[in-house]
């Protein structure tokens, strides 16, 4: 693929994560993944079509995957630290039963690799104040994190995933458009700790890529945005009646005809959209199915969709749940790894600032 053959409006970064697609393709023993999500609760379809699925392509592909739950990173928020064990558990169940295998992708977490800890403290000395502060994911969680003031902890998230990115040499990042400038501080501290401290054998740390995710924005049952702090998802783990309450539930309009119109009609654009990636179809092809049935057809067709897509995740997800000891071991042996790969990477930043004392 070359950039000519890529439609005008493409970006910079959409071109360079085309060409990437092209050589994983070729070459997918060339690339390292890191890529997680914060154990802040339960995962639902939102997540599902814009990263989950993708993770498990760029694994069944013979990508090299790592799969972070950082879970140091939520201890800012006290509801979600006081229920840590029960986060962490259910983001390890959910990953599984996407089909994550712990054969060929590694799950760890943050707080279980003390070299990773450790490189923080050298990242953090190269970016200033300014520099974090305005990063966009900073500002959006000071400004939704209801608190009156906001920790240093807060502060450092951008530092922090750069420490896990680069404590495992990971040379592709999967972000959406949105965790651009996240990546961008990432490679910039790369470049900065390699400009600082050149390594006796090349750079110490890969300038990692970003990967960008295709997927469409999946709205949630009132339209907006599918996120967990606007109550209108529906999780993976939701069994068969939630989900069918939740979309009977879920904000529609009253025109019977059913067309999809993302910009004039959202939520019942959000709900053809859903039903059309469950079944792999065409959300105008949907909505021409359900015609003028109105939202009574329109929901029961969302319903079924999502049940029967969700099926076989359920039946995993339930059969590992039977079974956590097995579950905590995967874990345990994820952590392992990647605590000796972190240790290594420690050990080249140590020599490469010649305070291997």
């Amino acid at each position: 693929m070359t950039t000519s053959s890529l439609p005008p409006e493409t970006t910079p970064a959409q071109a360079r994560s085309a060409l990437l697609e092209e050589r994983i393709r070729q070459e997918p023993g060339r690339f390292r993944v890191l890529t997680g999500d914060r154990p802040t609760g339960r995962l639902h379809l939102g997540h599902y079509f814009g990263t989950l699925h993708n993770r498990v392509r760029l694994q069944d592909l013979g990508v090299e995957t790592f799969v972070i739950i950082p879970d140091y990173q939520v201890l800012t928020d006290r509801d979600v630290a006081d229920h840590l064990v029960e986060y962490v558990e259910g983001l390890l169940l959910d990953y599984l039963a996407i089909g994550i295998d712990p054969a060929r992708s590694t799950i760890f977490t943050h707080s279980a690799i003390p070299a990773l800890n450790q490189l923080l403290l050298p990242f953090l000395s190269l970016v200033s104040v300014a520099e974090l502060g305005r990063n966009p994911t900073v500002k959006d969680e000071i400004a939704h994190s209801r608190q009156a003031a906001v920790s240093g902890l807060m502060l450092t998230y951008p530092a922090h995933q750069a420490a896990d990115i680069l404590s495992c040499k990971a040379n592709l990042v999967p972000v959406g458009q949105d965790q651009l400038p996240h990546l961008e501080l990432t490679r910039t501290i790369a470049r900065r700790f390699n400009d600082r401290y050149p390594g006796a054998d090349g750079p110490v740390f890969p300038e990692p890529d970003a990967l960008l995710s295709a997927a469409p924005l999946l709205p949630g049952t009132d339209g907006t945005k599918m996120s967990k702090s606007r109550g209108n998802t529906i999780a993976l783990a939701a069994d068969a009646d939630e989900t069918a309450r939740l979309i009977r539930g879920a904000k529609t309009d009253a025109d019977r005809h059913i067309d999809y119109d993302p910009v004039n009609r959202p939520a019942v654009a959000g709900l053809v959209l859903l039903a059309a990636l469950c079944t792999g179809g065409d959300p105008h092809d949907v909505a021409a199915q359900i015609g003028t049935g109105g939202a009574a057809a329109l929901k029961r067709t969302v319903t079924e969709a999502v049940n029967e897509f969700l099926a076989p995740i359920r039946a995993r997800r339930a059969e590992y749940a039977r079974d956590l000891p097995q579950v905590r071991r995967i874990l345990r042996e994820g952590n392992a790894r990647v605590d000796a790969i972190a240790d290594a990477t420690l050990r080249e930043v140590r020599t490469a600032m010649r305070a291997d004392y």
